[in-house]
């Protein structure tokens, strides 16, 4: 039944599509229309110089800078406190151990 269905709508197109013929058209051959270039004329006259232009103003002369105040020089800061005098040996023993030998 599904088969059918399909089968009978596939024959109905091709049917109906084989009955139109479609009219063929044939466009007619394009006309090329060429400009051909005619003899050159004669130059034109040449014209008139043109005015010279008026020169433009001069500005003004800008304003001179202040000069800015010199920095005074920092003072001399406060010295250092001494440390204390170095301590004479006491009891302190310092052992070296002899160095290992390179191989």
């Amino acid at each position: 039944m599904n088969y059918s269905i399909v089968v009978a709508a596939a024959l109905s197109a091709l049917a109906l599509s084989a009955c139109e013929r479609p009219t063929v058209v044939v466009p007619s051959a394009p006309v090329a229309v060429v400009a051909v270039p005619g003899p050159a004329g004669p130059q034109g006259t040449s014209g008139a110089p043109a005015e010279k232009g008026e020169t433009g103003a001069t500005g003004a002369t800008g304003a001179t800078g202040s000069t800015g105040t010199a920095g005074s020089t920092g003072m001399t800061g406060a010295e250092g406190e001494k440390g204390e005098k170095g301590k004479t040996g006491g009891d302190t023993i310092v052992v070296v151990p002899a160095p290992t030998p390179q191989k």
